[in-house]
């Protein structure tokens, strides 16, 4: 094992979008046995600094990995496409008049099932978005479509989130 190993090396499994998390999850496991500090209280501080420092390594891993939008855009990145959301976030402009019609129905949405309905048409429209993001990736290798698709996600995940809050709100009156 190398620190310097990508995620996907690191867990032994292809450098692509679709993964068994299972497998993921498996492997996570035999990872931390493997490296955790305990095994090598025999050997002394340093040793277990730097079994410290593999299990925080095999986490971060793991995370990035089990993770659809995260190991999207760890893909994209390894391939020269970063998805830099914060200064690119031009989109096709389909995606961004769905979205404000989401955004508009959004905070116009005053019931549970109004909120509901809007969650439901956002958690497809994610779902069809994560499919094209793995023929994206694994069958065209299209790493820039893949990146625009990415950042897509990350609104749609966004979106989810503030619907989420609105539904705590509604809970609270």
């Amino acid at each position: 094992m190398n620190l310097q190993s990508t995620d996907f090396e690191l867990f032994d499994v292809p450098a692509r979008f679709a993964q068994d998390r299972a497998q993921l999850d498996a492997r996570w496991k035999q990872l931390q046995r493997e490296v955790h500090p305990d095994r090598f209280a025999a050997q002394g501080a340093a040793a277990q600094r730097v079994a410290m420092q593999w299990s925080a390594r095999i986490n971060e891993a793991y995370q990035r990995l089990k993770d659809p939008q995260r190991r999207a855009a760890y893909l994209c990145e390894l391939n020269g496409a970063p998805i830099e959301a914060e200064n690119n976030t031009a989109m096709p402009t389909e995606f961004l008049m769905q979205q404000m019609d989401l955004r508009e129905r959004l905070d116009d949405a005053h019931t549970a099932e109004a909120l509901d309905e809007i969650s439901a048409e956002s958690t497809q429209l994610a779902r069809d978005l994560l499919q094209k993001i793995e023929q994206q990736l694994d069958g065209q290798q299209d790493w820039p479509g893949a990146a625009q698709s990415v950042r897509a996600l990350m609104f749609l995940d966004k979106l989810a989130a503030d619907i989420d809050r609105r539904h705590e709100t509604l809970e609270t009156r």
